[in-house]
């Protein structure tokens, strides 16, 4: 997390993850650092807040997908799939890579149509 950067800000205001993401050490760290938790609460979770589950912004969740849908084009390439390259400047360099020859494609397919 101390890596991101988006514009000004050095974190994220709000972070999503699934519910394998809902355990308090994840949450008290979001909390200390005041970034929002998007994350649904596990059904094993509910007695710790006496039933009451923790507020979930759906809407904000729902947009998960689009990360998610990335993550899936990204890893058909093969070589960011199983992670061929080791060295990390390498591996950054295959998914920029990556990137644009989705970008390419998605331009190409504009054009065509």
């Amino acid at each position: 997390m101390n890596a991101v950067r988006i514009g000004r800000r050095r974190r994220p205001s709000r972070v999503a993850g699934d519910k394998g993401y809902s355990f308090p050490r994840i949450r008290r760290w979001l909390r200390q650092h005041t970034i929002g938790a998007v994350i649904p609460q596990r059904s094993d979770q509910l007695r710790q807040h006496r039933g009451r589950p923790l507020r979930l912004d759906k809407d904000a969740y729902r947009r998960r997908s689009v990360i998610e849908c990335c993550m899936g084009w990204l890893k058909e390439c093969r070589r960011i799939g199983t992670r061929f390259e080791k060295l990390a400047l390498n591996f950054l360099a295959m998914i920029k890579l990556a990137i644009i020859r989705r970008c390419l494609r998605i331009l190409d397919l504009s054009d065509t149509t």
